[in-house]
């Protein structure tokens, strides 16, 4: 599955490391690691978050040799598990793999964070999984361009499910309400089983949701699936448009990620994102990933702080302009 993700980066990375790139020091040599490595999962077991850094821990254990353990710790759209992170010693042996929340969200969204996620060392980001816009059959609208019609003659009558306040689906419903210029309800869930639940059930109309979960809503029939989030369609999903089409600038891709603590040697997170790059390459972590609508990434981590200050910056635009708060 291909999304194009040199798109959802600047042409340009920055030519100079941030302040992490040179924290090399001699404990980051041969010597690690030495004993077992937690991942920090900053959401419940079961979700795309938990389940990226699982398809990958076996394997990059082999390649290390020692034990990863991944520990869920959900709670405060993931600032609970971030600032277990940020107070963690920088010595290879405590992770976060994360969604954006805490990474580059939270910072906008929060009056007050125990955590700066700038000063996290990334390493590597895993996969990007595109959303889709889903409504309810009950919704009068077979597309994005009769969505929308809907929507500016019928301000607040329809409803939208996310995944939580600062969730991708909730602020990518956000930027698309700016720029539609129209009105819909937001209904706030505790995760996305409860709100695909509400959604199939027609007590709410609209979702922004994972494209996997979208394609297979659709082909039962239970949900229309009116446009793809990602830059351009995608290949599992010919026939349905990406929602820039309709809507310019309307690109929000969820991604995964992995980082460590401020100061962790930077030549740790630098082998750690080398291994992880060539098992996202293996045809069969290819094949696994493209089972959940998913394409793996394993970029660098200089790419990845990159990528983190984009994101961050985009989405502090939409939390900026749309008024959104956490309560």
């Amino acid at each position: 599955m291909t999304i194009h993700r040199r798109e959802f980066l600047s042409s340009t990375l920055a030519l100079s490391l941030p302040w992490w790139a040179s924290s090399v020091g001699a404990q980051s040599q041969a010597a690690w690691p030495q004993k077992t490595i937690k991942i920090l999962v900053p959401n419940p077991a079961g979700g795309s978050a938990d389940l990226f850094p699982r398809l990958v821990s076996d394997a990059l254990s082999s390649k290390l040799g020692q034990t990863i353990v991944i520990e869920n710790k959900p709670g405060a759209a993931g600032n609970i598990a971030a600032e277990m992170l940020f107070n963690a010693e920088p010595d290879g042996y405590t992770l976060m793999a994360a969604p954006p929340p805490p990474l580059s969200i939270n910072v906008s969204l929060y009056p007050k964070l125990n955590y700066d996620p700038a000063k996290f060392v990334p390493i590597t980001v895993f996969s990007l999984v595109p959303n889709a816009l889903m409504v309810h059959p009950s919704v009068p609208a077979n597309s994005v361009q009769e969505l929308i019609a809907y929507a500016k003659a019928n301000p607040d009558k329809l409803s939208y499910a996310s995944q939580g306040n600062g969730s991708t689906a909730h602020l990518t419903a956000e930027l698309f309400k700016q720029k539609t210029g129209t009105k819909l309800v937001h209904v706030p869930y505790k995760g996305d089983a409860p709100a695909v639940a509400d959604l199939l059930a027609g007590h709410v109309n609209v979702m922004f949701g994972n494209v996997a979960q979208a394609s297979a809503h659709l082909r039962s029939g239970k949900l229309k699936v009116l446009a793809v989030t990602s830059a351009k369609r995608i290949p599992s999903m010919p026939q349905t448009p990406a929602l820039q089409e309709i809507v310019p600038g309307v690109v929000a891709v969820a991604w995964f990620a992995l980082v460590a603590p401020p100061k962790m040697p930077m030549a740790i997170a630098q082998r750690l994102s080398s291994l992880i790059s060539d098992i996202l390459r293996t045809p069969e972590m290819q094949r696994r990933f493209a089972e959940v609508g998913a394409e793996p990434v394993g970029n660098t981590p200089e790419e990845m702080a990159q990528w983190m200050k984009e994101d961050t910056e985009r989405w502090r635009q939409v939390i900026k302009n749309g008024g959104v708060t956490i309560d």
